[in-house]
């Protein structure tokens, strides 16, 4: 019975305590739990991010079997910056323990020790701010490596679906190119055209082949890659989605580590400076010897001549996290800028690309009406033909490649995923 009475009146001498505001005070009511209360910004932007993945398009029916077979570690570190935020909300609470000695070698003294601090300059406070910023960098974390998880995954699809497109131009080509070889093979044998002309021909049939083996074996590769990470075969995919951007005022995942980073420096930064000054707390004890009640005034640090200079430079951490997110957001902008005009110079590219296969496929029908007109040696036809098949590869890699930009900016912002459901 007397133990709790200790302990409550220690409790009521914390609560007490509310009917001062000071900043460095610590109280139950001006920064115990309260502070605890209020929402976080970066957890509550992060949380209102829609994926700009068209629910029934094939880059999500990617990222939905991706995303369920995802071992998240992420969400582990999340879980324990929760549970040791959750912890430093009670630092305000006074402490209770067992103090056990052995007394001249002969007798175990043992006493009840009960501590409250009254003032602290605002270290307990700064705890419970470093910890909530552990968790919004949690947070934050998880959602990049949930964003980076979806556009691995896409970005393999992506290299599965260029090799497959290739693939058919390829095999196209080669249908073509062996029909050109045995009109040659037939020439030669006639005496019509020289052996030579079939060698060259026989050796642009060779390398086809080789570049079709080897885009069909990336295909293959890309999809047992993507399948590793997915928890079902995704082999019948296909198909590609012209993306939105989303708000193009969405702040990027980098911008909100910086400021999520800025806090708990902050915080650190008032710890340490609330390590400098003396503290102000009141104990008792209660053991077999009696029982006892008093304050204590205690420093971390003894103070000396620096020790003006030492709080100087912990109030330059403010300024100093605060350029990095200027700097963050400096960055992010740039990146923003340089993957938009890239995007744009890869669609305009791509339109060119398609207008000159266009006019590639034009001039080999005419040379190929010339060629059965007899105006047209076979070599000729075979040379403009080679140049739409470049062309049409070079309009293939940049359709690609205009998709990958998109889904790269994407990531950037954190648009790859629902924030709500990570």
């Amino acid at each position: 019975m007397q133990r709790g009475v200790w302990i409550l009146a220690a409790l009521a001498l914390s609560g007490c305590m509310s009917l001062d505001r000071g900043a460095g005070q610590v109280s139950r009511f001006t920064i115990g739990p309260a502070d605890n209360q209020t929402q976080s910004t970066i957890i509550a932007d992060l949380q209102a991010r829609r994926s700009i993945l068209p629910p029934d398009s094939p880059y999500a029916r990617i990222s939905a079997p991706v995303l369920a077979a995802a071992s998240r570690p992420a969400e582990a570190e999340l879980r324990g910056a929760r549970l040791r935020a959750e912890a430093a909300s009670k630092n305000w609470l006074p402490k209770v323990g067992p103090n056990i000695s052995l007394n001249s070698l002969s007798e175990i003294v043992s006493q009840l020790v009960v501590e409250q601090m009254l003032f602290d300059n605002g270290h307990r406070k700064a705890e419970r701010a470093f910890a909530r910023a552990d968790v919004e960098i949690a947070a934050v974390t998880m959602v990049e490596d949930t964003n980076d998880r979806i556009l691995t995954a896409l970005g393999l699809y992506l290299d599965a679906m260029k090799a497959r497109d290739r693939a058919v131009v390829e095999s196209r080509t080669l249908a073509d190119m062996e029909q050109f070889e045995w009109i040659m093979a037939e020439r030669v044998r006639g005496g019509v055209s020289d052996s030579s002309d079939l060698h060259v021909l026989r050796q642009k049939l060779a390398e086809i082949r080789s570049t079709l083996a080897a885009q069909q074996e990336a295909e293959a590769t890309a999809f047992a890659e993507l399948n590793a990470m997915s928890d079902g075969p995704l082999d019948d995919v296909s198909g590609l989605t012209d993306l939105p951007l989303g708000d193009p005022a969405a702040r990027s995942l980098d911008v909100l580590r910086a400021e999520a980073e800025k806090e708990r420096d902050i915080a650190s930064a008032r710890m340490e400076r609330a390590g400098l000054l003396p503290a102000l707390t009141a104990g008792g004890t209660l053991g077999q010897n009696g029982s006892g009640i008093g304050l204590n005034l205690s420093s971390d640090r003894l103070l000396g001549l620096g020790t003006g200079d030492s709080l100087d430079a912990t109030e330059t951490a403010r300024d100093a996290a605060a350029r990095r997110v200027a700097q963050a957001e400096e960055d992010s902008a740039r990146r923003l800028n340089r993957l938009h005009a890239q995007l744009a110079a890869l669609s305009r590219q791509e339109r060119e690309a398609q207008d000159l296969a266009g006019r590639a496929k034009v001039n080999l029908d005419l040379f190929q009406r010339q060629y059965k007109a007899g105006q047209r040696q076979v070599m000729d036809v075979v040379g403009v033909y080679e140049t739409f098949a470049t062309r049409q590869a070079a309009s293939i890699d940049l359709k690609y490649e205009r998709a990958r930009t998109q889904l790269e900016i994407a990531r950037h912002l954190g648009l790859l995923a629902e924030g709500s459901r990570i």
